[in-house]
């Protein structure tokens, strides 16, 4: 397994991130987030909007060395346009008791069912990304569940290319033709919830592969997303499981095992449509 993907400014980041989605804040989170720690990650992904920002703070501070950390979060909705965002952006370093993040994301895209100007609103948010990047507040900058239209849109203003894509990946939904977009431009995909919110779980085509590598069905999740060069941030609070995330080996899936999952039943789907979402 590669230990890191390198993005499109020559930034390397670990290959499995721990996320901390739906964690609430306080003793859970700061208790999750130190374990992964001791368990050797050194990718922690969290938002504004997960309102847990402080423990993820603290665990990292307690436990590890800032520097040896990669550290993402995420500007919320409601914070979207230049001034908001760089306000919004300073607000979390605070909670997060660090000068700089080594990713900052626009958390959704600003769309076309609750905008005219949606656009317009994500090039102005994107420019703060770009000033708080030109800073080196932020060491890399990118997007979380932006589509094709989002992307090319975005694209076409921006000084700085987005180096990641943040978007909802696992068996049985892939999204396809937003990763072959981020592919062909030099975007990495990262995936949250690769394991399809826990539902995949107990799919049987999975527990069978799972089976026949003597692995557990979250690691074959992981090695889907992997094995396709995108980056899995799976989040767990049980101890066992968050270290057998990270652990996935050296077992590689087979290509008919890949088309296999790709086509699942979508067990594991949010329901979330970056272009509907109301939020």
């Amino acid at each position: 397994m590669k230990k890191h993907f390198e993005l499109n400014n020559s930034i390397k980041i670990p290959s499995i991130g721990f996320g901390t989605w739906l964690i609430e804040d306080g003793a859970p989170c700061y208790n999750a987030v130190k374990t992964a720690l001791n368990a050797g990650y050194t990718h922690i992904d969290t938002a504004a909007t997960y309102k847990n920002e402080a423990s993820v703070g603290k665990a990292i501070k307690e436990v590890a060395k800032r520097e040896d950390i990669f550290l993402t979060t995420k500007v919320w909705n409601t914070d979207r346009g230049y001034n908001q965002t760089l306000e919004a952006f300073n607000h979390s370093l605070k909670l997060l008791q660090t000068d700089y993040v080594d990713l900052y994301l626009i958390h959704w895209p600003a769309n076309q069912s609750q905008f005219d100007n949606w656009a317009e609103i994500n090039s102005d948010t994107w420019r703060a990304l770009e000033t708080l990047y030109e800073q080196g507040k932020a060491k890399a900058i990118g997007v979380s569940n932006f589509l094709t239209p989002h992307l090319e849109a975005l694209w076409k203003d921006a000084k700085v290319k987005p180096m990641v894509n943040q978007i909802e990946f696992h068996p049985g939904y892939t999204q396809e033709e937003t990763v072959k977009w981020c592919k062909d431009h030099n975007v990495l995909v990262q995936a949250w919830s690769p394991l399809g919110s826990g539902r995949i779980l107990e799919d049987p085509q999975v527990i069978e592969i799972a089976n026949k590598y003597n692995i557990s069905v979250g690691q074959v999740c992981i090695l889907f997303a992997l094995q396709q060069d995108v980056l899995p941030l799976p989040k767990s609070t049980n101890p066992e499981r968050i270290a057998l995330n990270l652990e996935v080996g050296d077992v590689q899936l087979t290509k008919q095992e890949i088309e296999l999952l790709k086509n699942i039943q979508t067990t594991g789907f949010s329901g979330l449509n970056p272009s509907e979402v109301e939020f």
